[in-house]
């Protein structure tokens, strides 16, 4: 590693240490003008200097698994459309199979960053920000499970189903340990003011609160004796991902009251929001419709299962309406003030909205509503259209280096958090 990076390395972990972490107010903006200039190189301007990918590589966080974790999304939402037309479901799998090719890319990039660049891989796990965006790795590996689950399963392989199985309880451990680690980490070292909040912060919850759309997906398939242990267990993951979720929004709603809508540069992560309660909705309806209809009530069961299920749809409708408005409040800050610049959080507009999408499909087929089931795919469409948009947003900012690029990625605070 040069000694120039080195350099820059060090004034980044300066800079970006807990203790120096949170600017707030003037401070921060202020703090935002002097970092943008490093030296001579004025890192907004169009003519800078481009580095070589050796040197870029050191730029490249934990947030570029938001891109696999929409693209299995987006295979997902793919599979589960109301209105079917020949073909769709192998642009499915297509969709599928190139989210383990970007996945593999992308794990194996990050192991090159972490291997030519001795130290990132502590600091990237420890930043203030970068590490908020750890659990997008375990998100994206939800929706390859999940993905798996709906086009690589065959019906009646007996081994598939215990693959799939193993594979959730594994995901549940890991996603346990990251929820309790992450979160008990930010706790004990940094000091994080309310006027920084941003919806990141629930990020290292959603992992565990995803084991219950896992369940939801994987339980129709599997055998009873299986079935039920990983429906209660994906109902208490999803429980306590929504509990610490709508924590989160309290701190939100009055980050939001107390200082208004976050930088341009961020507001496209307000769409965060969308994504716990539209995937508990979904979660508790696949959850619910995924009980074997001859459950024996009086194997320590509280509830009969003849009114579990409409339960669950009303519970489901009730979390929706909080989607919505949570993704209506997303829309109106990202179109009052747009972003200028391309940034890795641009795919909160894809992801959470998915699971949005999927809640409203499954409302609208256990409703038996055709109105409802339209509306959903002409929202699925739009996110296709977002994804695309996008994806190549991402693909023009690598080649003009906006992105993987010196004091341009999550592994600074670049002083806009606010």
């Amino acid at each position: 590693m040069s000694s120039e990076l080195l350099g820059e390395i060090e004034k980044g972990t300066r800079v970006n240490s807990p203790d120096a972490s949170i600017h707030d107010g003037k401070e921060g903006h202020d703090l935002e003008k002097s970092i943008y200039d490093i030296g001579d190189i004025n890192i907004f301007d169009p003519n800078r200097p481009k580095f070589k990918l050796s040197r870029r590589i050191a730029h490249f966080t934990w947030a570029w698994f938001t891109l696999p974790m929409s693209t299995g999304g987006l295979a997902l939402l793919l599979y589960a459309q109301p209105h079917q037309f020949p073909g769709l479901r192998q642009i499915g799998f297509a969709v599928y199979i190139a989210n383990l090719v970007i996945f593999t890319c992308l794990l194996a990039a990050m192991t090159m960053r972490f291997v030519l660049h001795k130290g990132t891989f502590k600091t990237s796990i420890t930043h203030s920000r970068e590490a908020f965006f750890v659990p997008t790795f375990f998100l994206a590996i939800a929706t390859i499970i999940t993905g798996t689950q709906r086009y690589a399963i065959s019906e009646g392989s007996e081994s598939s189903v215990w693959f799939i199985s193993a594979l959730f309880w594994g995901y549940v451990a890991a996603s346990l340990f990251v929820a309790i680690a992450q979160y008990s980490y930010v706790f004990k070292t940094h000091s994080l003011g309310l006027q920084t909040m941003m919806p990141t912060w629930i990020l290292p919850i959603f992992p565990i609160m995803l084991s219950g759309t896992i369940a939801s997906v994987i339980a129709e398939t599997q055998p009873q004796m299986n079935a039920i242990p990983i429906i209660i267990v994906g109902l208490t993951c999803q429980g306590l991902g929504i509990s610490v979720a709508f924590m989160m929004y309290a701190h939100m709603v009055g980050r939001l009251m107390s200082r208004g809508m976050p930088n341009r540069e961020h507001r496209a992560g307000l769409f965060m929001n969308v994504g716990p309660p539209a995937f508990t909705a979904l979660a508790i309806i696949g959850m619910a419709n995924g009980l074997p209809d001859n459950l024996d009530i009086n194997m320590g069961m509280v509830l009969d299962m003849k009114i579990i299920r409409p339960i669950a749809v009303v519970g489901a409708i009730f979390l929706w309406a909080l989607s919505l408005w949570w993704f209506g409040i997303a829309v109106v800050s990202v179109a009052l003030s747009p972003p200028q610049y391309f940034h890795l959080n641009w795919w909160a507009m894809a992801f959470p909205n998915t699971g949005f999408i999927l809640a409203t499909i499954a409302i609208g087929n256990e409703l038996q509503h055709e109105g409802i089931r339209w509306f959903a795919s002409v929202l699925s469409i739009l996110l296709v259209l977002t994804y695309c948009f996008v994806l190549f947003s991402l693909v023009r900012a690598v080649v003009i280096q906006d992105i993987m690029y010196p004091w341009r990625d999550e592994d600074v605070l670049d002083g806009t958090d606010n």
